[in-house]
Formats: structure tokens, C-alpha cells, sequence
């Protein structure tokens, strides 16, 4: 079921709020997926996710050459999910993801990494956090007040 990602109902954030391991999936240049599990922080207010990475990773380079070809191609950008499951419960954040490198962007990542999984990231010299402009929400057994 669709949910607006700028307003989710407050079962659906407060499942977004739980320490849960998440996935995400990113386009690789050939256009196949490319899964890895991540940490997730989920900000309805400003409309985004936020995953930190390392700015060697592989999902750094595919959303950077997913941006890179959609500009060329006058497209809106790299388009990532991120994805969390428990049991039967699981909510899906879709977006436009583009590479953040400035210090304040990723001194607000790791804050909200801290608050939703209750201690500092591990310190990574080479940061960067890939934020994700949301523009769709769905998921499953989270959108009601149990």
C-alpha cells in the first residue's frame, strides 16, 4: 500500500525509528540491481533517507554514475530503494539519490545514525552519505496502530 513519504502514518515512522538492518538497492552501471544490507535513517520532515558509506564503496560509484548518466541523459538521477523487514512487517523508501561529501551533511548523518541505532558510527575518514529525495513510501502490517 502507497503512503506519502512526507507524511507517514505514525505506525509506519514509528517502525522507520526501530534499530532494524535495511537494504539498499542501487542501479550499476549495466542496469542490474545492486543489494547490500545498510543503516538507514529516515527524516519525513525534510523528505530523505540517509545511508553512510565510504566513498570508495561500489553503491557510492553506481549512484554517482547513475547521477552522472541521467544528467546527460537530462533524467532526474540515480533511483534507489531502501528497504527494512521484521517478520511480516516491511516498508520500502524509494527515491533520487545523490553522494553528499560536506562536512555538515554528514555530521546530520551520523547524528541521526546515533539516534536510531544508539551509538556513533564507526569513525570512516573517507565518509560520505548518500541521501535519498523521497518520492514514494509503501509497505506492509506497519501502516496501523496495532
Amino acid at each position: 500500500m502507497a503512503i506519502d513519504p512526507h507524511h507517514p502514518t505514525p505506525a509506519y515512522l514509528s517502525f522507520w525509528r526501530e534499530r532494524h538492518l535495511c537494504t539498499l538497492t542501487t542501479p550499476r552501471p549495466d542496469g542490474t540491481p545492486h543489494v547490500v544490507p545498510v543503516c538507514v535513517t529516515y527524516d519525513p520532515e525534510a523528505g530523505v533517507a540517509r545511508v553512510l558509506a565510504s566513498r570508495s564503496s561500489a553503491k557510492v560509484r553506481n549512484v554517482l554514475a547513475a547521477t552522472e548518466a541521467a544528467t546527460e541523459a537530462n533524467g532526474s538521477g540515480a533511483r534507489v530503494a531502501v528497504c527494512q523487514v521484521d517478520g511480516a512487517r516491511w516498508a520500502t523508501l524509494e527515491g533520487i539519490a545523490r553522494v553528499r561529501t560536506e562536512p555538515a551533511e554528514i555530521a546530520e548523518g551520523e547524528r541521526r545514525y546515533e539516534e536510531r541505532y544508539g551509538k556513533p558510527p564507526r569513525v570512516n575518514p573517507n565518509r560520505a552519505v548518500i541521501e535519498i529525495s523521497l518520492t514514494r513510501a509503501m509497505g506492509a502490517r506497519v501502516l496501523k496502530e496495532a
